[in-house]
């Protein structure tokens, strides 16, 4: 065992107390929207919920699962997750694994093509007028059809399949394999680890886009609940309503009220988020090799 000298042990306590410093700030305002959404509304805006709840209640939850338009973006949200990822990933896929194919004519400028539109977009307009021009507006396929094809995937994936050994494909193609064939059967099964992570990765991005359903969606059927969410944190209705009164009548209504627009919000926030937490534990395993064998080999 290598015995530090005291300089290296003061440094590696200096470490370890930033890397625990790092981890509150990151994690505690997670941890203070749970504590206030188990907490009394009127109790909340009191002041001093930091780490506990000072008057548990389920009241808020009960609200929020009780809300049809809730329970309908949080399936709209599941449904454009799974099928965004899935469709994603596999156009994604085909198209990197075509890339990789040095008979494909023109190979260099369709990969320039790429690398462009990676810094440059047409802007907000010009895909607003793209979109209602395919007639996807107040529809679903809008969630899932501009976003098939992830440049930045794709050259991961690129880059992976150029690692893998050449004889494998070569000997599927003796066995009577085509392109295809060699596709789904030897490049994807031999892809897990990189097809793990960037799905983790497509998954979060479809789950948390609240801005896109905004533009392009009118209909409450079709939001998902991120939008859900962020129309709850901008309506501030019982907020409002008790700063137009007198202190006194402040007082009274807050003792009345278990639940405000602020307790709500932070309760709609963890219906949205711990869903697609709890997916990580299950991926982790997968970053550092995913994403590094993808991206480094060349």
């Amino acid at each position: 065992m290598v015995r530090l000298s005291f300089g290296d042990r003061v440094m590696v306590i200096m470490i370890y107390i930033f890397l625990v410093f790092l981890a509150f700030v990151t994690f505690y305002p997670f941890w203070n929207a749970a504590v206030i959404s188990f907490n009394e509304g009127a109790d909340t805006s009191l002041g001093g919920v930091t780490f506990w709840p000072r008057e548990f209640t389920l009241e808020n939850y009960k609200i929020v699962f009780n809300d049809d338009r809730i329970i309908n973006g949080f399936y709209v949200s599941i449904m454009r997750t799974i099928i965004g990822t899935i469709s994603s990933i596999i156009t994604t896929a085909i198209f990197a694994y075509g890339m990789t194919k040095r008979e494909l004519i023109g190979r260099k400028y369709y990969m320039i093509m790429c690398i462009v539109t990676m810094y440059f977009s047409g802007g907000l307009i010009p895909s607003f007028l793209l979109i209602r021009a395919l007639g996807l507006m107040d529809s679903f396929w809008v969630f899932i059809i501009p976003s098939l094809v992830s440049v930045w995937n794709m050259i991961i994936f690129r880059t992976f399949f150029r690692g893998l050994p050449a004889g494998l494909e070569e000997s599927a193609k003796i066995d009577g394999c085509g392109n295809w064939g060699v596709f789904f059967r030897i490049v994807l099964p031999l892809s897990g680890p990189v097809i793990a992570t960037l799905s983790l990765f497509t998954a979060v991005n479809h789950w948390n886009d609240w801005f896109y359903p905004s533009i392009y969606i009118n209909d409450e059927n079709l939001m998902p609940i991120q939008t859900m969410l962020k129309q709850i944190l901008n309506t501030n209705i019982v907020s409002d309503q008790i700063g137009n009164l007198d202190s006194a009548a402040q007082g009274q209504l807050q003792k009345m009220q278990t639940v405000t627009s602020k307790s709500l919000s932070m309760a709609t926030m963890m219906v949205a988020t711990v869903p697609i937490i709890m997916v990580y534990p299950f991926v982790q395993k997968y970053f550092v090799k995913g994403v590094l064998v993808g991206s480094l080999k060349e």
